[in-house]
């Protein structure tokens, strides 16, 4: 489980896919949620617009992050 740091109340999936530099845009963003198994707090997502929350578990395919502050 990998922590990542944020300095805001909340970011949006397709910024946090960018944050940790699995894309580069949000244009990819949205064509990688629609085709990749990811998950918040064990539940599947198809929204890039999606806002993550300290404490939230963002599962990547099987690779976890932990929102924290």
């Amino acid at each position: 489980m990998e922590k990542i740091k944020i300095n805001t109340e909340y970011i949006k999936l397709d910024q946090f896919l960018k944050y940790i530099n699995i894309v580069s845009s949000g244009a990819e963003a949205k064509y990688f949620i629609k085709e990749n198994n990811v998950k918040i707090n064990g539940e599947k997502t198809n929204q890039r617009g999606k806002k993550l929350k300290k404490g939230d578990k963002v599962d990547i395919g099987g690779k976890i992050y932990i929102i924290t502050d």
